[in-house]
């Protein structure tokens, strides 16, 4: 047969399949590439969540005050997410204008609360402090928020969500080991640490009763400008006290100049942890996207393992699993977000 006819021949069974086979394998092609790019950038942004305890701690063993830390990583974040926020407000100009009228009031809370307050008692928990457990504790946040829609709006969860909150309290109570007496936690860190979880239910309080109307990186990035002048006012007021110093912190036994770390802070841990988790809830959807960045609480373990030293108890292992369990099922039991593009979920 000549080559010729050979190509005649597979024209001929081309045309004999249904176009059907073409548009389904394309769309099947497109959906594993947009989950394979979602999955890689949701777990890039948990990673890069998930170094800031570390890098703070180290902060504050030379002197920094974690008003300090938290006013740079956060004005960082502003500057570098600076042009592409601006971008994201000017490509629906007139539509945009509205909601930041509508929205501004949310916009405030969300700048004040989710992302200062969040960040500001995080750093403050892990000063007095390790690092896994306040994560731990401050992830509970999921659970809070069930009870807050419940009891506020007779939002009555599902017995799966009940049974995840029930499974992250008892989590809880392991991991400040109440039943031991919690002598190897310091009151002022779980304190710390449960504001920090009140800071971050905010988030999800907001996108539960309908969210702030702005594209997402537009949302991240003036979280982030608000959150930096409150910050920067109470910093220049002396109600938040702002203290730094030079020299180098150890890390995995490895000395490291203070800027560098402060850069990293700024640059990694929030303007591209932000960036990849905005673009991996547009890939995935809201609802796995935020499955994926539970893998921030343990990357906070093992980075403090790592970098520190610092090794979560036995019976604080199986609190943090016990939490991990409960808010997987209270979010498996949440009613499904819808479409990807939705606003994400943004972390400390």
């Amino acid at each position: 047969m000549s080559e010729n006819h050979f190509d005649r021949l597979q024209l001929a069974l081309v045309a004999s399949l249904p176009m059907s086979t073409f548009t389904d394998d394309a769309a099947a092609v497109v959906q594993a590439e947009r989950f394979g790019a979602g999955l890689v950038l949701a777990l890039v942004s948990a990673l890069s969540f998930s170094l800031s305890g570390a890098l703070a701690s180290s902060l504050f063993a030379i002197g920094w005050s974690p008003g300090s830390v938290v006013l740079l990583r956060v004005g960082l974040a502003a500057v570098v997410l600076a042009p592409f926020g601006l971008r994201s407000l000017a490509s629906h100009p007139g539509t945009t204008r509205a909601a930041l009228r509508r929205e501004a009031g949310a916009i405030v809370v969300y700048g004040v609360l989710a992302v200062g307050a969040a960040q500001f008692c995080y750093f403050c928990a892990v000063q007095h402090m390790e690092v896994g457990p306040a994560i731990l504790i401050e992830y509970t946040s999921p659970a809070v928020v069930v009870l807050w829609l419940w009891l506020r709006h007779g939002q009555r969860p599902a017995g799966i969500t009940l049974t995840g909150a029930a499974l992250a309290a008892l989590g809880l109570v392991l991991v400040l080991d109440l039943i031991g007496g919690g002598a190897g936690l310091s009151l002022a860190g779980v304190l710390w640490a449960l504001a920090a979880m009140l800071g971050g239910s905010t988030y999800f309080v907001l996108n539960a009763e309908g969210g702030i109307d702005l594209p997402p990186i537009a949302l991240a990035w003036l979280g982030l400008v608000v959150g930096t002048v409150v910050l920067a006012l109470l910093g220049v007021t002396r109600l938040m006290p702002l203290h730094a110093a030079r020299g180098s912190v150890e890390l995995a036994h490895t000395q490291v100049q203070w800027w560098v770390v402060v850069l990293v802070l700024g640059v990694v841990t929030a303007a591209l942890a932000y960036a990849t988790g905005i673009a991996a809830g547009r890939l995935l959807g809201a609802r796995l996207a935020s499955f994926v960045a539970l893998f921030e609480v343990v990357a906070s373990v093992l980075f403090a393992w790592l970098l520190l030293a610092e090794l979560p108890g036995a019976v604080q292992v199986v609190g943090g699993v016990l939490i991990l369990a409960g808010v997987i099922a209270v979010k498996a039991g949440e009613p499904s977000a819808g479409t990807p593009g939705a606003a994400d979920e943004l972390s400390a």
